[in-house]
């Protein structure tokens, strides 16, 4: 294996244009900080992205179970036959309206949330974002007066009530009088704040029991519909699962997986990653056509050392195979120390956290950072795929020296 001899002789060596062994230095760091700024970049994406999810799923269920009609009568027997279908963990049925609240601090328009305390905690993990309160708190008496709500922290803030304060929801859709359509009023007490860690949700959300919004809607006995969560592992294949629960239902039964209730937002994320795992990428093509200047000039002035070696009776595959391997050393040193600085980095930024974001703007306080080794092993590959198609060039140059010329 003469040619690994020649070849990494030649990298270490002092070169008559010093130049030369600049330019492979800046190669080496070249591919370093593309691949460093590849695996921060995309294990940024990644934990965005798995974060987002999770905030959603923490105020959201993994499948939504609804009627063509809009309502659903018996949603106690339907929750029951959902529990059974395979790999749902839990159900609880839910009911939605949108209206307005006023405070001391003024008034917003809110999303109102029915639910049944005694099973939403086994679907959703409002119980943990609690702030103040329980979700047993929202246990009423039948017919109570002044039934008890829970609001998102920057709601509470933005009407300036706290824990055992008064609010007043009020509906467009009351009774039809001679004088117009009256509002109707109720006086709820604030029994609880939670803090999902997204804007959109502590500002504009609020939850009631069950009996209480049916209640304040005059709906009767019903439900918009249930939620539903899966096993943990089975997160990924909610949407075949959707499919068992809608056939055991039979007809006129909708069953929304996750996947397809956000399917924009993460068809977005995905582009964007791609997108940018691309613009990261030209780093490592700008050093790549680096090697190739490095490699050419290592060539141009190994004229006379490769015509005799081919006098001596290499071949041109020796040749090429020699300045290829020099590549194939630059390639591995530059990825391996890229590899570990962006590990590193990554672990530095996941650990200490220095980096925080205004909670107004992002669903996180914090960088969020999730390696995937996956990421890593197609960033290492591309980040070697690339660099070593750049020496094939130079290489093959160096096959093509013809001794005759150069040694006459």
């Amino acid at each position: 294996m003469y040619e690994w001899f020649i070849g990494l002789r030649y990298l270490r060596a002092k070169h008559r244009q010093g130049f030369i062994s600049l330019i492979s230095l800046i190669s080496v760091i070249g591919i370093t900080v593309g691949v460093i700024a590849l695996i921060v970049v995309l294990s940024v994406y990644t934990g965005f992205t798995e974060g987002l999810r999770d905030q959603i799923l923490g105020i959201n269920s993994h499948i939504i179970v609804q009627r063509a009609e809009g309502r659903i009568t018996d949603y106690r027997d339907t929750r029951e036959q959902i529990l059974t279908v395979e790999g749902v963990v839990g159900a609880t049925p839910y009911l939605y309206a949108q209206t307005l609240v006023s405070g001391s601090g003024g008034g917003s328009g809110v999303v109102l949330r029915g639910i049944d305390p005694a099973t939403a905690g086994s679907v959703i993990i409002l119980g943990d974002q609690l702030i103040a309160g329980t979700l047993g708190d929202l246990q009423n008496e039948p017919n109570d007066p002044v039934p008890g709500i829970i609001l998102g922290k920057q709601l509470a803030a933005d009407l300036r009530v706290g824990p055992g304060g008064k609010v007043r929801l009020i509906s467009p859709s009351g009774p039809l009088t001679p004088m117009g359509v009256i509002p109707k009023i109720k006086t709820c007490r604030v029994v609880g704040i939670f803090e999902s860690g997204m804007f959109e949700y502590d500002s504009s959300l609020a939850y009631m029991s069950l009996p209480a919004v049916q209640q304040f809607l005059e709906s009767g006995d019903i439900a918009h519909g249930i939620e539903v969560l899966v096993d943990k592992k089975d997160l990924n294949r909610a949407d075949r699962i959707a499919e068992r629960i809608a056939a055991a239902l039979g007809p006129g039964t909708i069953a929304r997986d996750w996947m397809a209730m956000n399917r924009n937002l993460f068809a977005a994320f995905k582009l964007e990653k791609i997108g940018m795992f691309i613009c990261v990428a030209l780093i490592i093509l700008v050093a790549a056509l680096n090697i190739i200047s490095a490699l050419i000039m290592v060539v141009m002035e190994k004229g006379r050392d490769i015509a005799i070696l081919k006098s001596m009776g290499a071949t041109s595959r020796s040749i090429m195979k020699i300045f290829f391997l020099q590549g194939t050393v630059i390639a591995l040193v530059g990825t391996v120390l890229g590899v570990l600085g962006g590990l590193g980095l990554c672990e530095l930024l996941s650990r200490y956290q220095f980096i925080e974001l205004p909670s107004n703007v992002y669903p996180m306080t914090t960088l969020p950072i999730k390696v995937l080794p996956l990421d890593v092993a197609i960033i290492a590959c591309s980040s070697i795929i690339i660099t070593l198609s750049a020496t094939l060039y130079p290489s093959w140059k160096a096959s093509r020296v013809k001794p005759a010329e150069v040694l006459s």
